[in-house]
């Protein structure tokens, strides 16, 4: 089966409007009635650097996670961030995006490559300490919009570098949305082929109608955690094109149907109240 991850955190983190609290709150508990098997729930950052995020703690306090098999997913920047997701126990795992551009290290976490392992390392030891697990995002690990030289060696070698480091848990990411769906299945027919011992996902930004070919790109590939946003809202506000879009969760759903791929506990009736909500939610802000 298709492994679902939904993204919520991702689709409003570059919305400039400050959305209520009470509407991400009533948001993210219905998303937990879905059926997903993740959900990137909100972030541990700055409120200066993501706004969008300063009420992250008041929604932690109200999630409704009595009847729900969903695990959460918290995203931090740097090991401070970390600290503070793990904080919270009915956090599962924390997602850290670990870039192999060194521009966009510096855009997004204001620290070379090299620092981001160092940063990384230290916080695993405390995510260890806490029965945690953390999931590495590797950011433009399709390639990078800045011109910097790229080839698959590079992703292929630091998620090397990164799983020797103890890591088991990737997802590779297409940032911005400028990878080709023959890029990606080439890097992850090497990564699945390679790293036999991971969890390989994708976090893939993709521009609309593309969606079906670079689904069909990673699944042919062998990957079988997918990452989406209900939609397709969203997008890295620390990137040059910001908000490319994620991949729609509706796509992925019949995707997952066709393949007849789709968990057995996922809800349609659940889920189409979400696309609903989103509607009311997101609307407003296209």
């Amino acid at each position: 089966m298709i492994s679902l991850v939904e993204c919520p955190r991702d689709a409003w983190q570059g919305i400039k409007e400050f959305i209520p609290t009470e509407k991400k709150i009533k948001y993210l508990n219905l998303l937990l009635e879905v059926g997903f098997d993740y959900l990137d729930f909100g972030s541990f950052v700055s409120p200066k650097a993501m706004p969008q995020m300063a009420d992250i703690q008041d929604i932690m306090n109200a999630l409704n996670l009595e009847n729900t098999s969903t695990k959460l997913i918290a995203i931090v920047a740097n090991e401070r961030g970390g600290l503070s997701a793990l904080e919270y126990p009915v956090i599962n795992y924390i997602g850290y995006p670990f870039s192999v551009s060194e521009t966009f290290a510096l855009k997004n976490t204001n620290k070379s490559i090299e620092q981001c392992f160092e940063d990384i390392k230290r916080l695993n030891d405390e995510v260890v300490k806490k029965s945690k697990e953390m999931i590495v995002y590797i950011s433009m690990g399709f390639g990078n919009p800045y011109n910097e030289e790229w080839n698959i060696n590079d992703t292929i070698g630091w998620i090397e570098k990164l799983e020797q480091a103890g890591f088991k848990n990737f997802a590779l990411s297409d940032t911005t949305g400028n990878a080709s769906s023959t890029t990606i299945k080439e890097v992850l027919e090497v990564a699945v082929k390679k790293f036999t011992s991971s969890t390989l996902g994708v976090h893939l930004h993709v521009i609309q109608g593309e969606e079906n070919e670079k689904l069909k790109a990673a699944f042919e590939a062998g990957i079988r955690k997918i990452d989406g946003a209900i939609l397709g809202f969203g997008g890295c506000p620390m990137a040059d094109n910001a908000l490319t879009g994620n991949l729609n969760t509706l796509k992925l759903v019949e995707f997952a149907k066709q393949k007849g791929e789709l968990p057995a506990k996922f809800n349609q009736n659940k889920f189409e109240e979400a696309i609903d909500m989103a509607n009311e939610i997101f609307g407003s802000y296209h």
